[in-house]
């Protein structure tokens, strides 16, 4: 018996007779409706991100790609899945917003700051390439001694800054931008903490989101 698809059948008779039993409508809905998604999420494939959860939004709320580093590789770079994900909810599903969405410790901002850990993933190691600059950035704003955890902060905000910057790169992105149809953030998803900081309006600073009544 493989005890990792059963564990994963269990959280689907969860969803059949709980989650999905509550909310039938909402999903028969969305099924029978094209899907209308305001917003197109690019984040991190890490498994302790849930952007759907994050935002709570329902079916049909979100477009979301993943991929290691919540990287955009610039238009030309590489022309692939990110790309087409990217011209399909601009272009055919008009989202009017996009955002790039970084997180606390992650995995491939380690790799970035320590490439010799990649050697035996030499496809990770070359995806990572769409970060360079974002490394270099860090590296020439960091103080003497900068500790660790300091650095992977910056290293990565500074990689959401130079995703959305690639993002401007592609056509179908600027135009509708021109035609002021879309707008473009940077987030960084505290996991610990459960605090989103947001980059917007072209500022290179993250702020949190506010709690209403939080006295923050």
């Amino acid at each position: 018996m493989d005890a990792v698809l059963e564990k994963l059948k269990v959280g689907i008779r969860k969803f059949r007779t709980g989650v999905y039993t509550e909310h039938k409508d909402r999903y028969v809905k969305a099924a029978s409706e094209p899907q209308k998604p305001h917003a197109l999420i690019v984040t991190c494939a890490d498994s302790r991100i849930d952007p759907e959860l994050i935002t709570q939004s329902r079916p049909g709320d979100v477009f979301v790609t993943r991929n290691v580093g919540n990287l955009v590789p610039a238009y030309g770079d590489m022309l692939g899945g990110v790309s087409a994900v990217i011209e399909y909810a601009v272009t055919a599903l008009k989202v009017q917003h996009v955002v790039v969405c970084g997180h606390s410790d992650c995995g491939a901002m380690k790799g970035l700051l320590h490439p010799e850990a990649l050697e035996k993933m030499p496809t990770v190691k070359n995806w990572l390439n769409n970060a360079h600059a974002a490394l270099s950035v860090a590296n020439s704003l960091a103080e003497d001694e900068e500790k660790p955890d300091v650095l992977l902060r910056r290293v990565t905000e500074e990689n959401v800054l130079l995703q959305m910057q690639h993002l401007r790169t592609h056509p179908s992105v600027a135009g509708a931008m021109a035609r002021e149809e879309l707008t473009i953030s940077g987030w960084v998803y505290d996991i610990g903490k459960g605090e989103v900081r947001i980059s917007e309006d072209g500022g290179r600073v993250f702020v949190p989101v506010r709690i209403e009544g939080a006295g923050e």
